[in-house]
């Protein structure tokens, strides 16, 4: 590693937390506690790594921060209590519409015009979105299947504030949303009997893996590369969520989802490689001219 370039370093690095990211599926799945106490060690340990490796920055705060640390709350309750209710792939490829929502509300936010590029991606990822109602679903993925949204929803109003705030405060913005988890989730955890020591390595794993250490390499890699590689390579994760909740727990998402979650994807790809690549800027601009 010493010997690699930095950028090929930010490219690995933006890889391996996207790799990380994708097993929280099957780790909620196999943890065999309700989604609240998840929800309670998983924050806990999270917020224990950021507190050691950013020591003092986690405190720094503003308004923003706090605003913001609600909406990753959110994003973190909802997405566990979705991969309980429906399939892990329904949770994550709900919860990957998050940029659609972005690109509804940031004209709206920041009074600018809609670009054609953007209301074809969110017509194309809509019907994607509506593959996953269609067909025979219990009631229960149903509800997870609205979580999922709603949890999409989440992630874009975090995303959207982050945005907003300066970049000294979004390693607090992580912190506090994972504090504000923890204290949530504490009355939950009353009683509790089935804490077995599988149980507690997983949990462990998903707080200071899958959720601190992940953030940390993500964060590094983020300086590295350019902002369209990270996107890019970011997919990897709703990809390989399901394939690793298939192989170790069994589950298998419907064929509506694969497809619904496949137009998803693949309009935020292009979308994303159209306006962001310094090449493809060029060629619309000149299109236009």
């Amino acid at each position: 590693m010493k010997n690699l370039p930095e950028h090929k370093k930010g490219l690995l690095a933006v890889l391996a937390s996207a790799m990380l990211w994708s097993t929280g599926g099957l780790f909620i799945k196999l943890v065999t506690l309700d989604a609240m106490q998840i929800s309670f060690f998983r924050c806990v340990w999270a917020a224990i790594v950021f507190a050691i490796i950013f020591r003092r920055q986690v405190f720094y705060a503003n308004m923003f921060t706090f605003i913001n640390a609600i909406s990753y709350a959110a994003v973190l309750i909802l997405f566990v209590l979705s991969n309980k209710l429906t399939t892990a792939a329904n949770a994550i490829f709900l919860q990957y519409t998050a940029p659609i929502y972005v690109l509804i509300f940031e004209p709206i936010i920041n009074k600018t015009n809609y670009e054609k590029i953007n209301i074809v991606t969110i017509i194309i990822c809509f019907v994607g979105m509506l593959l996953f109602f269609i067909g025979e679903i219990s009631p229960g993925h149903m509800v997870g299947n609205i979580l999922s949204l709603l949890s999409g929803i989440a992630f874009a109003a975090f995303m959207l504030g982050m945005r907003k705030n300066k970049k000294e405060y979004q390693f607090s913005s992580i912190f506090y949303g994972n504090i504000i988890v923890f204290l949530f989730c504490t009355p939950y955890m009353f009683g509790i009997s089935n804490l077995s020591l599988n149980n507690f390595l997983m949990v462990s794993y998903l707080g200071i893996f899958q959720i601190g250490i992940a953030y940390i390499i993500f964060s590094f890699g983020l300086k590295r590369v350019l902002a369209i590689e990270a996107s890019l390579l970011s997919m990897i994760e709703p990809v390989l969520n399901p394939v690793w909740v298939f192989l170790g727990y069994g589950e298998v998402p419907s064929f509506m989802a694969i497809i619904g979650g496949i137009i998803i994807i693949s309009a935020i790809m292009v979308r994303t490689f159209i306006l962001e690549s310094p090449v493809m800027k060029g060629r619309l601009k000149n299109d236009v001219g």
